[in-house]
């Protein structure tokens, strides 16, 4: 099994991290990855807004769990973790209009990357609640400097793993050969 396909079966999702930052070579390393992520007609409709200021992850947060209710499990781990897994560092995939393939991949891109320098990563889509709710809208978008007609696509953590979680099976019968 070669290296590319060795680091994609043995990827997992990553919520809960160890407060170490991530240090700018390594995350950089998986910017460059994740711009690289292939898109229709090579339009590069994507962009990502990186947060690594923790008193900003709490708020963010916190308004995430005052929109949708600090009692309902919106997210994994809710009640045990905030929407950001407690990582260092949470990557904004944004676009001019909501581009969930181009972003799809960008996510992979960030995730095998990340798995392949020693990160971990999870996606979060939930925060996507945040972004349409107009009042958190404007202000989540000036903060992470997007404009305000942009899209939020899909939200990204990433870090250093503090767990090992057991591999999780996959489903038999989702390939069906025609023909």
């Amino acid at each position: 099994m070669n290296d590319v396909i060795k680091n994609i079966m043995t990827r997992q999702t990553i919520r809960e991290y160890t407060a170490q930052q991530v240090p700018d070579e390594l995350l950089q390393t998986v910017l460059d990855a994740a711009i690289r992520a292939p898109s229709g007609r090579n339009t590069q409709p994507c962009h990502l807004r990186v947060l690594r200021n923790r008193e900003l992850l709490d708020e963010m947060n916190t308004d995430f769990k005052n929109l949708v209710g600090w009692d309902t499990p919106a997210y994994t781990g809710w009640d045990i973790r905030p929407v950001y897994h407690n990582a260092p560092v949470f990557i904004f995939i944004v676009a001019p209009t909501k581009d969930g393939m181009s972003g799809g991949l960008m996510a992979e891109n960030i995730a095998l990357a990340a798995h392949g320098v020693g990160l971990g990563s999870c996606m979060i889509g939930s925060l996507g609640a945040l972004f349409d709710d107009p009042e958190n809208a404007i202000k989540w978008k000036s903060i992470i400097d997007i404009p305000q007609d942009w899209e939020f696509v899909l939200g990204m953590t990433l870090g250093y793993p503090n767990e090992q979680p057991p591999f999780k099976e996959r489903e038999d019968g989702h390939i069906k050969f025609i023909g």
